[in-house]
């Protein structure tokens, strides 16, 4: 459910207020030793319930130091707002008061985020869910049109990146390839872009070797999606989108333990972040072309399932010796990243939850940055800093491309080591990008799926990477 965000003077009878507490303000604040004893310090995202001289609730929300506030306190600020007013439906708030220097359109932008991502829940599975009731947030404050305009976009973004966290959340058994293809026809129709699928004869027909070698151990075929967005007016480039779509991951004959198959129906969290920010293409109007990739499987045991020692074709004609099947992601982002140089855009991204050692390096709330392009890789992570998604960037040494050697085929699709996985994993996914095209690869491993809450998220997918997307799409330059 999306939350109607709008900028006003003066807030409707009865809406829940909610208010913003600085560091500063809290010294004076007249409520201090209460706040006090409830051990409110004012921290970004902090909220506490008080009662007004009528007795009915006021949310407080700390929004921190004036001096140093950043764009995305005042979004986490505002997820916060939220969720603690989960049982009300409509809620005014002053959060547009504190700005200070910041952009107050991008200040709104992010406000808006934080309302719709802190109002998310996953409920369809529940016998007696308990959504939130929020329906609507009026922001006290100036700015007019320019402003009114940035909270409409925030909410479109939230919008997206709650279907990214749909599509995580549910479960394989019920999220095949077939039906996350037909939900992305779906959404195609609802949102505005084209939105082709490949069934299995197309792929077999495009000679997607390792997506069909994934596949062979399940009872359900593959899909491969293909989307596109065209902006009015000239293109001013084109950009790829890739994303990993293994709908459920069990690690085929290398077969992962129980405890880390649970999560394994996010292992689409890259296609989904795709298909996601694709949901948002036509609210952000971007000036560039825009293509997508994702290639679904699931990664199953089946009797035909793909074995160690086989060797697989990509569709761009190198051949890959299997390794370890759990390596499995690589092997269809392979196919994907392929078929996406073939059309020549001006730069490839790549998303994909691809490896722990990722997880190992960084911790699970930042995603690894790779790439073949300095100023592509460093436009990527300007975005998700922009966007409030934390990232880091890893090396991608060329003298490490040997370790991947094979004696029978061109590569193996793992090192053997158990050292620099989550590079070594990028560098294979290197031999499939087309000459000369600007590629970063965002192994999102980490980020994409949370086991606590927080201001922004619940526990389970987090649709990460719709909002680094999105934000790298609106400030596009073609890579030099």
């Amino acid at each position: 459910m999306t939350v109607v965000t709008t900028l006003t003077k003066e807030a409707p009878e009865g809406a829940v207020p909610a208010t913003g507490v600085s560091t500063e303000a809290l010294v004076d604040h007249p409520l201090q030793g209460f706040l006090d004893a409830q051990g409110f310090t004012a921290e970004v995202g902090q909220t506490q319930v008080v009662p007004d001289a009528d007795g009915r609730p006021t949310i407080l929300v700390g929004v921190g130091a004036d001096a140093d506030r950043t764009v995305d306190d005042l979004r986490r600020a505002a997820g916060a707002v939220a969720r603690a007013a989960r049982t009300h439906r409509v809620v005014r708030t002053d959060l547009l008061d504190h700005v200070g220097e910041l952009s107050p359109v991008l200040a709104a932008q992010a406000l808006a985020e934080g309302i719709g991502l802190g109002q998310y829940t996953y409920t369809v599975l529940k016998s007696d869910p308990k959504p939130s009731l929020l329906e609507e947030v009026h922001v006290v404050g100036k700015g007019g049109k320019r402003v009114q305009d940035a909270l409409d976009l925030g909410s479109a973004i939230a919008d997206a990146v709650g279907v990214a966290r749909d599509l995580v959340n549910e479960p394989g058994g019920t999220l095949t390839p077939p039906a996350f293809a037909r939900e992305a026809v779906s959404l195609g129709e609802s949102y505005g872009f084209e939105v082709t699928v490949l069934e299995k004869p197309e792929i077999e027909a495009a000679g997607m070797g390792g997506l069909l070698g994934v596949n062979r151990g399940s009872e359900i075929d593959p899909r491969f999606l293909e989307l596109r967005w065209v902006p009015e007016g000239k293109p001013r480039g084109a950009v790829a989108l890739v994303g990993k779509g293994i709908t459920f991951d069990s690690g085929g004959l290398s077969i992962k333990p129980s405890d880390g198959m649970l999560t394994m129906k996010g292992d689409m969290g890259g296609g989904a972040a795709v298909v996601g920010a694709f949901c948002a293409l036509s609210a952000l109007r971007p000036r560039v072309e825009v293509r997508g990739y994702v290639p679904l499987t699931d990664n199953m045991t089946g009797g035909d399932a793909m074995r160690l020692g086989d060797v697989l074709r990509i569709s761009n004609g190198k051949t890959v010796e299997v390794h370890n099947t759990d390596a499995e992601g690589r092997l269809v982002l392979a196919d994907a990243l392929s078929r996406a140089s073939e059309a020549a855009p001006d730069a490839i991204v790549d998303l994909a939850t691809l490896t722990g050692a990722c997880m190992v390096a960084l911790g699970d709330d930042h995603a690894g940055v790779m790439g073949s392009h300095d100023a592509w890789v460093e436009q990527v992570m300007a975005a998700g800093e922009a966007a409030g998604e934390r990232s880091w960037r890893l090396p991608l040494p060329d003298d490490w491309r040997s370790k991947l050697d094979s004696d029978i085929a061109d590569m193996k699709n793992i090192s053997g080591t158990r050292y620099g996985g989550a590079s070594i994993a990028a560098l294979f996914l290197k031999e499939f990008v087309g000459e000369g095209i600007p590629w970063a690869h965002l192994d999102i491993a980490g980020p994409s799926f949370s086991d606590r809450e927080t201001a922004l998220d619940i526990k389970g997918g987090t649709g990460y990477g719709v909002r680094t997307l999105l934000a790298l799409l609106k400030g596009w330059s073609k890579p030099r």
